[in-house]
This record gives structure tokens, sequence and C-alpha cells, in this order.
């Protein structure tokens, strides 16, 4: 009998939840519910004392108390284990949640860290400012080049370096490949990618010899701006250590969350197929027009990344970045010129999103402090959402007529 084909991710996406990778199996719900029902209950009951031991000497798999996982958690880490074709998949409270379990259950005193520059602020923040108060010993390499990385790992302590790809917000790609031939040289470190901007419907770093893939599940994969969530996929031990850190940390997913994420990442293919074909003709349009000074976006060949973009990615997602002629001002008067386009935080959702991170993100620094890590005043960055593309052209082309004032 011939071997039945591994679904494809558009399909995954919708039924990953209860079918196996080869699609020959499938996973009842509670009722025979077509989806996923919200078990809101923090504790399960035992039928006997026998019961209890069959569950603790691993006999039965079921359910104990809610802070190490529920059966709306379970569906929806099964879910996108699938997306991303690993073995097992831990969700969290919140995308900060999953890095920090992870890094707390992958390091200990005397190890080290190898990061990319570019990694979120918070992340830094969290390996600089605090794993650093527990012996852990960070050093930050800027994007681009494997060799660096290469440089940077401390044989015998370097235990994890993680990259993002692509990054924020400039979305520099990290080489995942030639980071895992650099990593896996030294025995015991961990390469992980956070790849939330990409989703695993444009990149699944498994794939490409990275050990774990985080996500921030508050974007891409719940969609709609209505939840937070976070994710780490990867081989079964390894997650399950992390899992285990997560129960003791406390930072589960809740029921009504994990019901949300499983429903938005049944339309995760379709939402960023749009992302992508918007995206890009997005990106033509600013590159093109003479009140913007640079664009930042994978796809174009000016990105210094476009060559592993074309390598790995399959769409360089909604995110757009780009500065705009002028000062602060001029990027203020953009901004506040768009009308469809909501002044917010975040991204990867249906709605169209934008900031200016000299006024959001990095408020509380001056502009000679924000230029020294690459934030000029006169930066943009637009979350392009699902609404017609014609529109939002329409909505930019209008704002940019402000910019010169």
């Amino acid at each position: 009998m011939t071997s039945r084909p591994p679904l494809l991710p558009a399909t995954v996406a919708v039924h990953g939840a209860t079918h196996s990778l080869d699609g020959d199996s499938r996973a009842s719900k509670a009722g025979d519910a077509v989806a996923t029902p919200i078990v809101l209950s923090s504790t399960f009951g035992f039928q006997s004392t026998a019961d209890l031991r069959d569950f603790f000497e691993g006999r039965s798999n079921r359910h104990e108390y809610a802070r190490y996982g529920t059966p709306t958690v379970l569906s929806a880490e099964r879910a996108l284990a699938s997306l991303e074709r690993a073995e097992d998949c831990a969700l969290f409270g919140s995308g900060m949640a999953a890095i920090t379990t992870s890094l707390l259950a992958m390091l200990k005193a005397g190890d080290h860290v190898v990061l990319t520059s570019d990694c979120y602020r918070r992340t830094r923040q969290f390996v600089e400012g605090t794993l650093s108060r527990f012996g852990v010993t960070a050093t930050l390499v800027e994007p681009g080049a494997a060799s660096l990385v290469e440089r940077a790992i401390v044989p015998g302590k370097t235990r994890v370096v993680l990259a993002e790809a692509p990054s924020n917000p400039y979305l520099r790609i990290a080489d995942i490949p030639a980071l895992a031939e650099v990593t896996h040289r030294h025995r015991g470190t961990k390469l992980a990618i956070d790849a939330t901007f990409a989703t695993p419907i444009n990149l699944r770093p498994l794939e490409h010899g990275a050990d774990i893939v985080l996500h921030s599940g508050t974007k891409y994969l719940g969609g709609h701006n209505d939840l937070l969530a976070g994710s780490v996929a990867g081989s079964s031990a390894l997650v399950s250590a992390i899992r285990e850190m997560r129960g003791v940390l406390g930072g589960v997913l809740d029921p009504h969350a994990a019901y949300l994420l499983e429903r938005g990442m049944k339309t995760l293919a379709l939402r960023v197929a749009r992302h992508n074909e918007s995206g890009l003709v997005i990106a033509r349009f600013l590159a093109n027009h003479p009140n913007v000074e640079t664009v930042h976006y994978p796809a174009l060949a000016s990105h210094p990344d476009h060559e592993v973009f074309m390598r790995l990615m399959t769409g360089a997602g909604g995110v757009v970045t780009f500065t705009v002629r002028g000062g602060i001002d001029a990027g203020s008067r953009f901004v506040d010129a768009l009308k469809i386009a909501t002044i917010a935080p975040s991204l990867g959702g249906v709605e169209t999103l934008v900031e200016q991170p000299a006024l959001m993100s990095f408020y509380e620094l001056t502009t000679e402090e924000r230029l020294a890590i690459g934030i000029p005043d006169n930066l943009i960055r637009l979350s392009v959402g699902i609404e017609e593309c014609a529109d939002l052209i329409d909505d930019l082309t209008r704002a940019l007529e402000r910019v010169a004032g």
C-alpha cells in the first residue's frame, strides 16, 4: 500500500489537534464535538486510589490539576506541534512566559548564552538583567553571520544560542542551518529560534536544525488581537523539561485563551497568505514613494537577508518597517493621518496596526540613546492586516502627503 503523504500546512492548521501527521489517526473530543470544548475545571477527580497510582506511575494519560494542563490546552498544544512538525509543544500565558521559562529550564549558574543583538528587547532584558543575577552570562552578537556566533560560543559553558527569524523591527532573518551547524559542534548547546514573525506557515525552524522554536501566540497564531499566549515546540525530552518548569513557575495558558488560540490557528494559513500578499505590495509601494527613505522587508532584494529569506521562507509576512523623510514630527504626522490603521503595539492581527517606536516602545530614551541602538525617530512599523490592500494603499498615500507638513 502506498503511504499517504504528510498533510499540507493549510490542512494541518485546521485538523492538527485531532489528526496525526500522516493523517491516519483521529483523536476524539468530548461529546464528539467538532470544535474543541472549553474545560474550565481547575482540578480533575480520580475514581480510586488505584486510578491515582496508574496516573503517577505513567500508566494513564489524563489530567490532575490545571496548572499542569487541561484538555483544552492539550488540544491547542497538539495543533501547534503538528503545524511545527514537532514531537511536542507546551503553551504559556504569554510569549515572554514561554521564553523565560524555557531559558530557566535550560540554564543554570555558570552557564553562558549567546543571543543576537536584535532579539526582542524584553528577552535581552531578562537575559542581561535577570539571569545575570543568578550567575548566567551572555554575549550579544550582531545579526547576519554565523561566524560571529561561533566566535562568541564558550566551549563547555554556552548552553543556548538564541536568535529570531525575522527579528523586530528590521526583520533580520537568522540563517538557521548555518547557526545549527555551528551550535551543534558543541555538545550540550541548543539552538532556540523565536519565529513569531514568521509563523509555521512561512518558516518551520525545526526542519532547518533548530532545537526549539518559540512563538508569541498573541500575534499571528491567535490572529485577532484578543488573547495572550506563548509556545515552545521541539523534541519530547526538551519540551517535557520545559513543561515541568512551567508547572513550578505557573505560567500555563488558561482554557479560554487556549480555545481562542486553537480557533485562530484554523485560519492561520489563509490569513498569512493575505499578510504575505499585502505586505509585499505595500513594501514595494513604500520603496518607490518620494517621502519614504528606507524600507525593511525581507522579500525586497534590498534587504540584507534577502538571500536567506529566499532559501528558508515561503513568505515575508505582514510587518513592514520603514523610515519617512524628516524627524520625529514627520513620523508623527504620518501616523496621525492614517485612518484605517490603529495606533497600537503588537502585530499579526486581522486589523492593521501602526507604531512609531520612538513614541511607544522606546519612549523613555532620548533621540541619541535611540540612535545608539538603531531606532531613529522617523522609524515606522506597520503590521498589515487583512483589509483590502487597495484601501490600505490609499490610506498610506494620503498619510504620506502629510510627512512634509
